[in-house]
Formats: C-alpha cells, structure tokens, sequence
C-alpha cells in the first residue's frame, strides 16, 4: 500500500514509518520538522517538509494516489493548548480536517489516526477507562483529538472512508523529546544521564498508564487490516506513580541526583489508566513490553546518544 504519514520524522511517526516500511509497503512522510527530526526519517521513505494546513497538501494527495492515511503530526502540548487554544485549534483541527477533506477527494480508503485517551476522556469515573467511558476532555488539546474523532466518523459514514482511530496513553521509548512538555520519562533519562537536576512536580503520586512505542507501532501496523474499524484504547491497564519512574530510572542511569518535589502543575490529573480489553478482544493487541523493561531500553536508547 502507498501510506502517508503525517508526523513521520517525530518520535512515533518515525517508528511506525520504520515498521511499514520493512511491511514493504511505500511510505511517504509529511512533517513541518517544527518538532520532527531529519535523522529520524528512514532514508527508504519519500520526504516532503509540509504544513499539515498548508494549501499546498491538496496537490501533494492529488500527486500522490495515498490508499492509507496514518495521521500522527499535531501541536502536541497540552499547555500550549490552555494557553493559546486558538493555535491549537488551528493545527489540530483545521490542520487535520485539511487532511481529511483531500481523504474524501482523492479516494483515500482509510484514516489512522493518533488519538488520546488521557485527554479526550478527562477526569475518569471509573479505573480502568474503558471506549464508552464519557469523553469529557478538560484541555482544548483533548476537544481537538475528540473533534477529530468526530470529524473521522462523518468522513467515514458519509464516504465510506474506513477509520482506524487509536486512543494512546502515555507513550514512551527511544527518540522521545527529552525537552518537550509530553514525556517525564525521556525528559528524567535525559537530565540523570546528563548529571543535571530533574524535579517532580507535586509529591509524584498522581499516576499514568504509560506504553512503550514499539507495542503502539504494533497496534499501528494491525489498523491497516480490511476488519479494523471503530476507535481503540492503546494502553496496559497498569498505573505507575513519577516517583517510581525517578527513582527506577536513578537506579538504571546510576544517577546520585537527589530527589527534589516542586509545586504542583495546577489542573494536573491525579489517576488516568486505561483498559485495552476491546483491541485485544477483536484483534489480539496487547502489551509487551511491561513499564520496568520498557525503561531499561529507554535509557540504554539515551546512553547510546552520548557516545
């Protein structure tokens, strides 16, 4: 198949890229590089640096005859969101439905999209969240993921454009941001490694469920089946607290750094975890990698970077 994808120099665009390609399929990458990176991008891919709003992407899908869009570029800082939602707005949404309505134009068969379970369900009423939990979302980053959701659901009952829609959880692994917002693991690796200090915010009991990026580019490569249809938990239904991230990854990095707790980032979620129950049910995903192995890589990933 003949694949876009957007975000394809970022940390999990480029992974799923990576896998696609050795799938044989032809892979082309759109990204701004406004956080993407050229070493990211496999050299077997095609390359076009382009702005998902761009008018321009109506003659790159006209060019190209897409069969499969795999969307993962975004604004991708839920602050940034709180702070500037129009900004937000306007990549994550209007961005996203310019992909979409070229989708529609050009016979795209199917859209995969990067959702977010962490966002688009807010404050959970219930442990683990499970798809029909309320989507309640608290950050104008959320509404945009669950507007985009929507948006995919008429472009898929109107047009027949089949819809791949993956709820993550907190990602991790080797090439995440270690200066973003998005990641405390790649961002406390990073600093131990670098022998700089790295504060927790709070007293670190507020707990997420985190999965590795190889087991999300599995579930990416199982959405392009003819029978993956409907929107899907990406997670592994275990919480993990920050203060055993800081202090497991001090033990991997040998790190003496002391622990220090900051303030509290105001609006801060205290418990989010998710079940994946339906995707194992319907197409035998589930987590491999459990969260202590997960870092071990993570950090060895880091090491290798400082050499």
């Amino acid at each position: 198949m003949k694949i876009a994808v957007t975000g394809g120099a970022g940390f999990i665009g480029s992974h799923i890229v990576d896998a696609y390609i050795d799938q044989g399929h032809e892979i082309v990458i759109l990204d701004n590089l406004s956080t993407g990176k050229k070493e990211n991008i496999n050299p077997k891919a095609k390359f076009i640096e382009i702005d998902i709003s761009s008018p321009d992407v109506s003659s790159v899908f006209e060019k190209e005859k897409f069969d499969v869009l795999n969307h993962h570029a975004a604004q991708i800082d839920v602050r940034i969101s709180v702070d500037d939602p129009i900004f937000d707005a306007r990549t994550n949404i209007l961005g996203s439905l310019n992909l979409f309505d070229n989708c529609k134009k050009t016979g795209v068969g199917r859209i995969i999209f990067a959702s977010s379970a962490g966002t688009v369900y807010g404050d959970q009423e219930y442990f683990p969240a499970d798809e029909d939990h309320p989507k309640l979302p608290i950050s104008p980053y959320g509404i945009a993921k669950y507007t985009c959701e929507n948006y995919i659901n008429y472009y898929s009952m109107t047009y027949g454009i089949k819809k791949s829609i993956l709820r993550y959880t907190n990602i991790y692994g080797p090439r995440q941001n270690p200066h973003g917002e998005a990641g405390v693991v790649a961002i406390f690796a990073n600093r131990m490694l670098a022998k700089q200090k790295a504060v927790i915010n709070g007293d670190g009991t507020f707990t997420r469920d985190y999965v590795f990026v190889g087991d999300v580019v599995k579930a990416n490569v199982l959405a392009l089946n003819d029978d993956f249809n409907g929107a899907y938990n990406v997670a592994t239904a275990v919480e993990n607290d920050v203060n055993f991230i800081f202090r497991t990854l001090k033990e991997f990095t040998s790190s003496g750094i002391e622990e220090i707790h900051g303030p509290a980032k105001t609006g801060e979620t205290q418990r989010s975890v998710c079940s994946y129950n339906k995707i194992n049910k319907d197409h035998g995903w589930q987590p491999e990698i459990d969260f202590k192995t997960g870092l071990g890589l993570t950090v060895d990933w880091f090491k290798s970077k400082l050499k």
